[in-house]
Formats: structure tokens, sequence, C-alpha cells
């Protein structure tokens, strides 16, 4: 049965996971101003980075001087990725412009499904986050929370270790879900959370379908699905179906993750193309399009490539008084295609179709 949202939280984390792939050599200066365009598109809460060790995250080196010097906008919650006590401590000491900090009671756990994934990426074994979680929930339950969410990392499968099955997915889910119930604490948050690609549109009905049924208490899901293999815009639609209200995506599908084995290649869901989906199936965003366009236009300025979101590119679905004049010549390349934005002389000069005798016989 679907549940169609009225509204959905969509966070924008082109500056975190979009920059953190990108060259280091990028000055702050141009940072600043994807920050700054970003807080114009209507979103409600934006990761300025990660504080993360620079030698790993060499992008990420300039973190601290981007914290000192951005101009919060007015309505905007500005956070920041951390992975550590150290790195807590850092974001922490900018608060309240930025706040990392764990608000009123909401707790969490998150474990990889594939064993090779979190040795990569975070430098523990399955097992290791899995005896992690006692502590966390211990935490929990002497702060007094009622309700909890996990986290299941890379749950369709592994450029490692092959695809994982439906199994996989509910016994990881069922072990997590067990230990936080045994507390006495009840969990009402699933994440999905994958970096290789993996997802497909019926596995993600089929899993969160079966996470209803199974804990229909479970009333919430966050979707954090990368797109090498193009088909995560497919998957977010069958979330949406099934009633999922947060979603991560990044400007022109901008990000990926060096852990993972493709680069760049691993990136997120445009931000554009699914505020433009969303838009069009009657979902409130709070985002404007065409705001968000032109912040697209400037971080490919400032990466200095194309990036890969289509919304971006061909424009919104044109309606009055906004629709394309008949007698547009040609349009063939990509800056040409942005007349939707910078108006018909990206178009100028080029040849036409349209001959005035034909105008005439239609008259």
């Amino acid at each position: 049965m679907s549940t169609l949202p009225k509204s959905v939280t969509i966070i924008d984390d082109t500056m975190r996971e979009g920059l953190q792939i990108e060259s280091a050599s990028i000055p702050v200066e141009a940072k600043l101003r994807l920050l700054d365009a970003l807080g114009e598109t209507g979103t409600k809460i934006i990761s300025i980075g990660s504080f993360a060790h620079p030698k790993w995250t060499p992008s990420m080196a300039c973190i601290d001087e981007i914290a000192e010097r951005f101009v919060p906008k007015p309505g905007v919650t500005y956070t920041a990725a951390v992975f550590n006590k150290r790195g807590f401590d850092r974001a922490d000491a900018y608060y309240p412009k930025i706040d990392v900090r764990r608000r009123g009671q909401h707790f969490g756990t998150h474990v990889e499904l594939c064993d090779s994934f979190a040795r990569r990426n975070y430098n523990r074994t399955q097992a290791q986050q899995i005896a992690a979680m006692d502590a966390t929930i211990a935490a929990a339950k002497a702060a007094g929370a009622q309700k909890a969410s996990v986290g299941i990392g890379n749950p369709f499968g592994s450029n490692f270790e092959g695809p994982f099955t439906h199994q996989q997915r509910m016994d990881l889910l069922a072990l997590m879900i067990g230990k936080w119930e045994e507390a006495g604490i009840q969990v009402t948050r699933v994440s999905f959370l994958e970096a290789m690609g993996w997802n497909l549109p019926h596995l993600v009905r089929e899993t969160m379908l079966a996470i209803k049924e199974r804990w229909p208490g479970i009333t919430d899901f966050h979707m954090h699905l990368h797109n090498q293999r193009g088909a995560t815009l497919t998957s977010y639609y069958e979330a949406l179906m099934l009633g999922a209200r947060e979603f991560d995506t990044s400007l022109g599908g901008m990000g990926g993750c060096p852990y993972c084995g493709n680069g760049r290649a691993a990136g997120h869901v445009p931000t554009e193309d699914f505020v433009d989906l969303c838009h069009e199936m009657g979902i409130e965003t709070g985002y404007n399009l065409d705001k968000l366009i032109e912040a697209v236009a400037i971080a490919e300025e400032v990466v200095g490539h194309p990036l890969w979101g289509h919304v971006s590119k061909s424009g919104p679905r044109p309606r009055a008084p906004k629709l394309y004049p008949i007698d547009m010549p040609f349009v063939e390349t990509l800056a040409e295609a942005a007349h939707f934005r910078t108006g018909p002389s990206a178009y100028a000069g080029q040849m036409s179709p349209w001959r005035e005798d034909d105008a005439l016989l239609r008259s």
C-alpha cells in the first residue's frame, strides 16, 4: 500500500560528500561561494563538510577556516560530519553556528553488512561495530531515551563480497533492533546507508515492506544511496511510494567514495533531479528549483568540470508563460540548452528550422 508523503526532507550533501572527493586545491573562497549559494536554495539543513583528518580527507583540511568565515543564512541549520571524539570537539567549538550536538532523545547505531567495507572505510570489523552497540545503547538508556534509529550499511551488495540476500539484510536488522528492544527502547527509524551502488528499486521495495510488516513501530526511513549504476532515482521513487521522508542528495550528483572502488563515479542522486520529481508529484520539499539550478552552475565552476544532473542541463518542464518559442533556432550544445536560465542569447546565430512562409501558411 502506497503512503506518499506530503512533504520530504532532502539533505543536500554537496559540501561534505560532494567536495570530499574533489580536488584539495579548490580555494576556500570558492567553497564559501558555493556554501552561500546553497543557503539560498531553500534547504533547511546544510553540512558544511567533515572534521576529518586531512591525511585521509585532504579536501577537508580547510574546514576550520570555512567554519569561521561562512555567514549563516536565516532558517538554515548548519552541521558537519564527525567521526570521533576529537572531530566532535573541533566541530562543537563552533556551536551554535554549527550544531553537531545530540538533540532531544534521538540515539542510533550503525553496522555495515559488508565486513570488507567496514574495515576499509572505518578501520573496524563488522563484529567490532556490533560490539560497540552495547555502549551506545547503555548511554541512551541512561539518558532516558524512548526511541532510537538503526542504520544498515551497504545492505544490497558489495564490490568486494558480491550481492547480499534479503535474509542477510533482515538478520542484521533483527540483531540491531533486538539489542535496542532488550533495553526497552523502541526503534522507530531505519537508515539505508549505501556507498557501493547496489541498490535496485525492487530490492528497496522488498526490504521496506518486510520491515514495515515485521516492525510496525518503524515509521521513518532515511535513504542515503549512491548512484554509480544509475538506478538510485528509481530506488528513491520506490521509497517515496512507501512513505520514506528523508533523502540525501547532492548538487549535480556530485560525490563519491575513495574506499568503495568507484571514486567520483560513486555519486549521488542530483538534488535538482529529485526535487523536480517531488514537485511534479505534488510533494513539498522547501526548495526553490530555479535557485537550485543556479547553485549547480556555481558548483560546476567551483569543481571545474560538468556535473551529472539532468534538470540543471535542460531545465524544468516549461509551462506558460515560459514555453519555448516555436520559432526557436536549433539547440544542440549544453551551453545552448541553458537558454532556459541564460536567455535566447545562448543560441544566437544558430540555424533555424523556422521559415516565415510556413508561418503564413498556418495563419
